[in-house]
């Protein structure tokens, strides 16, 4: 059985690139999560759980040791989500709607990730190092790959609290995917950021558009 979830077990091959099931069904639930949170559907979480521990395993055995890591937040921030869209706050009236950051909460949120980015990319450009019996290869990218890890961690938190900012941190972090991915040869993940990117673009006009019908309607 742990063969099957092998990045060498592959479904079928398309065009010269050999694609593993590991990929291929993490690629298709997280699709499926992306389109299901865009329309605020509360289901975005568990298929999102399920799309998560695919690509960690994905992720550890192609050396992107902070994607792997990232994997563990977005397990936790995914049954958080889940639970925070399910009991909205107090003073939502019962309801969790789509708004906007405020000023200060945009500054914190862009200044932890910058800090948090270059502490996480000195850790794993030398993670091989310190942890060698795990980490038996050096961290492809490691300052790049931490980059869109941590900024992946803000955009995760803020979709949490359905907060418009969310889509402009997906937008960055699928752009540079995109380059990321085609660099370690996982093809079909890198087209796949493409399909995220535009669906990014339809996220942040739907989130804009509910804002702003949300406030016409007060």
């Amino acid at each position: 059985m742990v063969e099957f979830w092998s990045v060498h077990n592959i479904a079928f091959t398309l065009m010269g690139y050999p694609m593993s099931y590991i990929e291929l069904l993490g690629t298709i639930l997280y699709l499926w999560s992306v389109w299901l949170i865009a329309r605020e559907n509360i289901l975005t979480w568990p298929v999102g759980i399920l799309s998560v521990l695919l690509y960690m395993g994905l992720f550890y055995q192609i050396h992107l040791y902070s994607d792997f890591f990232e994997g563990i937040y977005a397990l936790f921030i995914s049954f958080y989500g889940w639970w925070r869209w399910r009991t909205p706050t107090p003073e939502s009236a019962g309801v969790l709607t789509i708004e906007y950051s405020s000023r200060r909460q945009l500054l914190v949120s862009v200044g932890v990730t910058l800090g948090l980015s270059l502490a996480g990319g000195a850790l794993m450009s030398r993670i091989h190092l310190i942890l060698p019996s795990f980490f038996q290869e050096p961290a492809s990218f490691p300052y790049l790959d931490a980059l869109t890890t941590i900024m992946s961690f803000t955009a995760m938190y803020l979709m949490a609290r359905k907060y418009v900012e969310s889509w402009y941190y997906w937008i960055i972090v699928d752009t540079i995917g995109i380059g990321l991915y085609y660099a370690k040869e996982v093809k079909l993940i890198a087209l796949l950021y493409v399909i995220l990117l535009v669906m990014a673009v339809d996220g942040l006009r739907t989130w804009k558009k509910a804002v702003k019908s949300i406030h016409s309607e007060q």
